[in-house]
Parts: structure tokens; sequence; C-alpha cells
């Protein structure tokens, strides 16, 4: 998903789901925070690299392929934009080198789908808005795996766009500083390498940044099926995200006494069904603006554009005493939490692809917020 699903309609989902305007910014901030959080970012704020919840194209470039650089990449991909959905699959006449990639595939309403939004139970919205974004990309990136993988995440020639009149072979190109043109069915997509473990066959880079759109509907027969046909209708599924969001925000905000998974607050969406539905099937690369005139109708406060740079000079100047009480600090931490979870339940169910991560606890002082917010405010107007 990106920016307009992430940041707005994040937003639309927090304010529906009873969280207040200034609540419902910060989650959808820290939502679109995840896809920004990359290790060159955390340098920059001296933050700690542990907390990277992506890569850069540059990072990823320069990357190694031994194990240990592996697992890196498979520690980030897959705790906050593979999640997946099945760590214990079966798979007949799978060798175990095989078994591990295939387990690792992305789906919605898996196990630690669960976890994930109960580990942001009672936390802070940064953690919540992280889980948020976790949840909404298990639909968008249903099929692929957060790991660099040939026999996962490659795609035949027979990839075709869904019309209402019929199908259209989809025609990749290789070239990321040409925009995706949607009248012609053309989009940027990865480079084709044999190496199984190549950074090209990472997630749904064979496919381009075609299965983040809305109004996306393809197929294709992926190897990982025994080449049977996969259909994907993205306005249904991110239809179900939306509404599997509010339910797990209302969960998060105290409405329901637990989360369940295959649950959607299709009642709490109802009134704008037709709206949600015509921005989902909208043809076009980018529905920041139709998402933030929802939102904005909906809490009758101007949302503002996101700006990676919004909180980063309240975190550098932060005294020692009070910085883990920043907004970062607040995002760090919950990342960290979430990265631990994910890799230790991988690690745990036999497989070692994302490694292990030691958990780690952030204790907060019980210092008197109001003072601190006065201590840094004063900071940021120096």
């Amino acid at each position: 998903m990106q920016e307009d699903f992430h940041y707005y309609a994040t937003y639309c989902a927090a304010f529906l789901a009873g969280f207040s305007h200034d609540e419902s910014l910060d989650i959808c901030y820290s939502a679109q925070f995840v896809d920004l959080c990359s290790k060159t970012l955390l340098l920059k704020l001296k933050a700690p690299l542990i907390a990277a919840t992506t890569q850069l194209q540059l990072e990823m470039m320069d990357s190694r392929t031994d194990i240990l650089a592996l697992q890196d990449i498979t520690r980030i991909w897959a705790s906050f934009h593979f999640l997946p959905r099945d760590l214990y699959a079966k798979k007949k006449w799978a060798t175990k080198r095989y078994l591990n990639k295939y387990r690792l595939i992305c789906g919605p309403n898996g196990e630690l789908v669960k976890e994930t939004v109960e580990l942001a139970k009672d936390k802070s919205l940064q953690a919540i808005g992280i889980a948020m974004h976790v949840l909404a990309d298990t639909w968008a990136h249903m099929y692929f795996a957060g790991t660099p993988s040939l026999c996962i995440n490659n795609i035949t020639g027979d990839f075709y766009e869904n019309y209402e009149d019929g199908d259209r072979k989809i025609k990749f190109k290789h070239n990321p500083t040409s925009p995706d043109d949607v009248e012609k069915g053309a989009y940027t997509n990865s480079l084709f390498q044999s190496n199984e473990n190549s950074i090209m066959n990472l997630g749904h880079g064979r496919a381009g940044h075609f299965p983040d759109y809305s109004f996306a509907r393809y197929r294709y027969v992926p190897a990982w099926g025994d080449y049977s046909l996969i259909y994907k209708d993205n306005p249904s599924d991110y239809l179900k995200a939306f509404s599997q969001m509010v339910y797990a925000l209302k969960y998060l905000n105290g409405r329901f006494f637990s989360f369940d998974i295959e649950r959607y607050d299709y009642e709490a969406i109802e009134p704008y069904r037709e709206r949600i539905v015509k921005i989902l099937k909208k043809r076009q690369l980018n529905a920041c603006a139709d998402w933030k005139a929802f939102g904005e109708e909906l809490s009758g406060e101007s949302i503002p554009d996101f700006d990676i740079e919004r909180y980063q000079y309240e975190y550098i100047k932060a005294d020692r005493r009070y910085k883990n009480k920043t907004f970062l600090a607040r995002f760090f931490a919950a990342a960290i939490a979430q990265k631990a979870m994910v890799t230790n339940e991988i690690f745990k169910s036999g497989n070692i692809l994302a490694g292990f991560t030691k958990e780690i606890k952030y204790q907060e002082k019980e210092d008197d917020d109001d003072k601190i917010r006065e201590w840094l405010n004063s900071k940021i107007r120096q």
C-alpha cells in the first residue's frame, strides 16, 4: 500500500473508530512513517538502527547476500510489510529450505496479525499506527514474501490486469525513472535475476508497485502455487482491510474486549461504503486527494500533508532524560517490539530465515508529561 491508504485512509479508519482528530493524526503518521524509517534516517537522527522498518533502494543494492544480511532484510520486510500468514503451513514434497520460504508468504487473518494488534493494546499511539500499517499490508501484499526468493516472488509472463470487459496483459518495464502508465497498462518492475536470493526477488518487486494500487485486479500463475491461477481483487480486499482496521482500532480504543481474525466492522462504514468503494476503484496512481477530502469531511478538521521531518528536531534536541517521551522515540520502541515479536515467532517455528532478536523493553520514567511537553516546546522555539 501507499501513502494514500497508510496515511489518509488510516486517519479515516481511526476517526471512525472513535479516536480524536489529534489521536488519529498520530496514528496515521506512524502508519505512514513505517515506509520511511530506514537505517539511513536513523543514522542521521543518531537513533537505534534496530528500529529500522524499511530499507532504501540504495541500502538494499549495497546489501550483501550472505545469511546474516539476508536475515536482516527478512526481519524488516517480514515484520512490517509482508507479515506471514501461516508459519506452519504444509507443502507436499517440499524441501526444508523451500518450505521455510513458503511459510513466509504474506496474507491476512493469520495468527501473527492477531499478535500484532494485541501487541499494540494499551501501548502508544505510535504502536497502534505501526500495527495498522502491518495489518493493511497483509491485504495488499498477499501471495508475496518478505524475503528474497525467486521461487516464491517471481511472476510469469502471464500476468494480466482484469477489466470489466476482459483482461489485458501487463507490460512490465525496468526504468525506475519512468512513471507507471495506467492507461497503457505499463508498470515498472525489478529486473529478472536467476539468483534465488537476489534482492530483485524481494516481495512484489517483480510485479513493481502494481499490487499496491487499490484499483488493481489481476491474475497470474506463481510457481509456489504449482502454477495454478491466482486472482487478486484489490478493491474488494482493500475494503476488507479498511473495515478490519476500523474493528481493530475499536479494540485498541477499548470498545471491544478482544480482537478476532476474520472480523470486519461493516456496520461502521456502511454510511460511507459507496464513497469508499468509489475511491478504491478509481484508476489512479495516487488517491491521497480523495482520501484526504473524505477524512476532512468526517472530522471537520484539516489533515496536514505528511512531513517526514515533522518530529525530527524534537527528537534530536531532546534532553537524554526526556528523549524516550518524544514522538519518534515512542515509534522506535514500538517498532523494536514488533520486529522482535515477529522475528522470534518465525524462529520458534523452526525457521532461521529471519534469525532471532533479543526482546528489548523500554521503561518510561514516571515524569510529569505536562512539564516534559513544556520543556520540549521551549527547545523547539529556541
